[in-house]
């Protein structure tokens, strides 16, 4: 299971964490991606790593202003979101998949578990 905490509702410019605590595996053994939904609109990868090489790729809208950090102690990804923008409202998801093939791609069907979804409002 994957559980999400954090998120809320943040300045234009300011800054929120999200947290992914994975229960029932151990972290290191997962590939964790970061994704986001607005109404009316598919789901978008904002964050993925490739199973087979460790490569990382964020999404345009977000690159240079989140980034994702982990805490094998505690089971526990994170995502820093700096800089926030209006653009950046949407409930946010962290997904794992424990396949040893996935690319960066951030394509949803590679993805078995998914967190429960945190909102997140910038807004002044």
């Amino acid at each position: 299971q994957l559980a999400q905490s954090g998120g809320g509702l943040a300045q234009p410019g300011g800054s929120l964490r999200l947290s992914c605590t994975v229960s029932g595996f151990s972290l290191p053994y997962l590939n964790i991606g970061w994704f986001r939904q607005v109404p009316g609109k598919g789901r978008e990868g904002i964050q993925c790593t490739s199973s087979l090489d460790g490569n990382t790729v964020y999404a345009d809208s977000v690159k240079g202003r989140f980034t994702v950090s982990k805490d094998n102690a505690r089971n526990t990804m994170y995502l820093q979101m700096n800089q926030l923008k209006p653009d950046d409202t949407a409930l946010y998801y962290c997904a794992a998949t424990a396949k040893p093939n996935v690319d960066e791609t951030c394509w949803t069907y590679e993805y078995e578990y998914w967190g429960q979804g945190t909102q997140v409002i910038v807004s002044s």
